[in-house]
C-alpha cells in the first residue's frame, strides 16, 4: 500500500474548520511540590476573537481542549487558596500543544503570568510535517503570488518532479504542471485539503481550487506518520 503526502491548508474566512485543521492544547496542573490540582478552571481565550472556553481539571489535575483551531490563545487557571496563573500558546495547523502549569500559593485575585516557549520537539503524537506561517506566505517573493511554490521551505520536498503529462494533453495550465514529490513519493501520491475539505482532483492528483495568498494564515506540508483521519485516503 503506497503513501500520500499531504497539504493542508488553513483560510481566514467563515468557512467551518474540519478535524484535518484543527489543533489541540492539554497539560497538567500542579501546585508548588509538583502534586496534581484537582478542580481547577481552565479558560482557553482566542486572543483574535475573544472566545473562550473553560475545563475542570481531573482528579490527577490533567485537562484537554480538542478541536482547537490554529491561532494563538491565552490559558488561564483558577483556583481557590492559589493565584490566578496565565499564560500564551500559539496552536499550529494540526498541531497537538503541551503546556503544564504550576500553581503558586496565595489569592485568587493575585496573578501569575508565565512565558512559554517553543518545543523543539513535537513528542504529543507521531506526526512528521513543516507548517509555513503567515510571515513566510506574506514576506517570501513568490512567482505569480503562488503559495505552492514555498511547499519547498519543507525539509524533503521537491518540487522538480516530472508533471504528469496526461494532465498536460487534457486540461493544460497551472494545474498541469504541478511536481511536487514529498517524501521521496510520486506526484501521483499527493494529496491537498483546503480547510479540511478535499482539495484533489481525482483524476490527476493536483488541486483543485488554488487559493490567494492574501486568504492563507498557514498551511502545512505533511510528510509521514499521518492521523488516522488521514487513513482512508490512502491507495494501493
Amino acid at each position: 500500500m503506497g503513501t500520500k503526502s499531504f497539504f493542508v491548508v488553513l483560510l481566514l474566512s467563515g468557512l467551518s474548520l474540519s478535524g484535518q485543521t484543527l489543533g489541540e492544547i492539554s497539560g497538567t496542573v500542579v501546585d508548588p511540590s509538583g502534586a496534581g490540582v484537582p478542580n481547577s478552571t481552565v479558560t482557553l481565550i482566542n486572543t483574535a476573537t475573544n472566545a473562550g472556553r473553560a475545563e475542570q481539571t481531573n482528579e490527577q489535575g490533567l485537562y484537554t481542549f480538542p478541536s482547537v483551531p490554529p491561532g494563538i490563545y491565552t490559558v488561564k487557571v483558577e483556583h481557590p487558596g492559589f493565584k490566578t496563573t496565565t499564560s500564551n500558546v500559539e496552536v499550529q495547523v494540526q498541531q497537538s500543544v503541551r503546556l503544564d502549569l504550576t500553581l503558586q500559593v496565595g489569592q485568587v485575585s493575585e496573578s501569575v503570568e508565565v512565558s512559554a516557549t517553543a518545543a523543539l520537539l513535537q513528542a504529543e503524537n507521531a506526526t512528521v510535517g513543516t507548517v509555513v506561517e503567515t510571515k513566510s506566505i506574506v514576506e517570501l517573493p513568490l512567482n505569480g503570488r503562488e503559495y505552492l511554490n514555498l511547499v519547498t521551505l519543507a525539509p524533503n520536498v521537491s518540487n522538480l518532479a516530472p508533471p504528469s503529462g496526461q494532465a498536460q494533453s487534457r486540461q493544460g495550465a497551472d494545474r498541469a504542471n504541478q511536481s511536487i514529490s514529498a517524501g521521496g513519493n510520486r506526484i501521483v501520491y499527493d494529496y491537498y485539503t483546503l480547510d479540511g475539505v478535499v482539495n484533489t482532483d481525482p483524476n490527476f492528483n493536483t488541486y483543485v481550487v488554488l487559493p490567494s495568498i492574501d486568504a492563507l494564515q498557514e498551511f502545512k506540508v505533511q510528510t509521514g506518520v499521518y492521523p488516522a483521519e488521514f487513513a482512508t485516503k490512502r491507495r494501493r
